[in-house]
């Protein structure tokens, strides 16, 4: 791996985990420095009983919105673009999101989960990333893996960019990923 940037990127198959590991590693480097000011949000699967029926945008204060799901019955969520069987509810989600990625001088930490299809059907969302991106405070997201062979190209360029660095998450190397991310972050928020 060449050398490290400001940018974690964490990506994987559904389910390996990659929500859990950037959760851990929030709580984790918060724990050891209360005074950190970290922004963002993660998203969460909705279930009823068992089955998922969607999914919801969570900021690291505990704010919630509807992010997507396969329950939207409203006039206007006939309206909402599709990604499978959900349907992504595109104001709510900027509602919420993007106020989070607002660049502060004070911010020391971005946590951004996720940067895939739902989120990216907000024409703000990208560019909004971007300017965290060029901010220079270091970032920690989740990307999709390829589907088919082929990356979303906002996805591509993320996984491109020079001060990103990105780590295959599988059920075999979780915990040494974490490790590792964490390592790399706290020697960056010591000179941060």
């Amino acid at each position: 791996m060449a050398g490290i940037g400001k940018c974690f990127l964490v990506t994987g198959p559904p389910g390996v985990g990659k929500t859990t590991l950037i959760m851990k590693l929030f709580e984790t480097i918060k724990a050891s420095n209360s005074t950190l000011k970290v922004q963002g949000f993660y998203t969460r699967e909705v279930r009823v009983a068992s089955e998922r029926v969607g999914f919801e945008v969570v900021t690291l204060d505990g704010r919630t919105c509807p992010l997507a799901s396969s329950n939207f019955s409203s006039q206007e969520s006939h309206r909402w673009p599709n990604v499978g069987k959900y349907k992504v509810d595109v104001a709510s989600f900027e509602s919420l999101a993007l106020p989070e990625l607002q660049v502060r001088e004070d911010t020391d930490l971005f946590v951004i989960d996720e940067v895939g299809k739902m989120e990216l059907y907000s024409s703000s969302f990208f560019p909004a990333v971007l300017k965290v991106l060029d901010s220079n405070i270091p970032i920690l997201a989740s990307i999709p893996v390829p589907k088919f062979g082929r990356d979303i190209p906002e996805v591509a360029r993320l996984r491109n960019h020079a001060g990103a660095t990105c780590f295959t998450l599988s059920v075999g190397n979780r915990d040494a990923v974490r490790e590792q991310i964490r390592s790399h972050l706290e020697d960056l928020l010591i000179k941060h």
